[in-house]
């Protein structure tokens, strides 16, 4: 099914869209739109721990030793997917043609039963496909409560689940509206339960809206 629905349509620097939002699309669709369209942010401990944690990284800078470079807060960008954004991490690893990139996540947690830091990591990885035009067969994701990493292929299910996605996520950009909430345990943790009220709203309307009318 995923194959028949690759990506055909190239994109422009006016319509892409934040690789970020990968993530937040396959944890929640609603969580998604709230932040990138409707553009709401809540902040909780996990929130803070993980941004804390990419500041650090970010002021890294550059690091260059005898078979690998280390790039930090690397712009990409993808016209196929539509997708722009930073990788944490870079390591270029010195091959007999070149420097092979590997590209690097930084998360707070441990690692998820589903697959959506694997298809953000994957999405850096086409992107620097696409810009260096070869072919990035490996990245990692370092989970900080684990303090290791976790090594990713990029075989071709990750791949389509990454185009997959990015459709996804454009579609939801293109229709303009925010999902009805769906309760589930995972709502406890979510920084905003509280501004997408799950157990509140059950109707299809913008959350901004609701809290207009509740200020009124």
């Amino acid at each position: 099914m995923l194959a028949e629905k690759r990506m055909k349509k190239e994109f422009t620097e006016d319509n892409l869209l934040m690789l970020s939002a990968l993530q937040h699309l396959l944890f929640c669709p609603r969580q998604c739109a709230l932040i990138h369209i409707e553009q709401l942010w809540a902040e909780n401990r996990f929130t803070a721990e993980g941004r804390v944690m990419h500041e650090r990284v970010h002021k890294a800078g550059r690091e260059s030793r005898k078979n690998k470079k280390i790039e930090y807060d690397l712009p990409l960008r993808s016209f196929k997917l539509g997708l722009t954004g930073r990788a944490d991490v870079v390591e270029f690893h010195k091959i007999d043609t070149g420097w092979l990139p590997f590209p690097v996540e930084y998360k707070r947690g441990k690692p998820k039963k589903d697959n959506s830091d694997k298809v953000q990591l994957c999405a850096q990885a086409l992107c620097l496909e696409e810009m260096l035009d070869l072919t990035v067969e490996n990245g990692a994701l370092f989970y900080g409560k684990t303090h290791r990493r976790l090594e990713v292929e990029f075989d071709d299910t990750l791949r389509l689940l990454t185009e997959d996605a990015a459709r996804k996520l454009h579609e939801l950009f293109d229709s303009g509206k925010t999902p009805k909430p769906e309760y589930s345990k995972k709502c406890q943790n979510c920084s905003f339960e509280s501004l997408c009220l799950p157990k509140t709203i059950t109707k299809k309307r913008k959350v901004s809206t609701y809290l207009e009318k509740m200020l009124a």
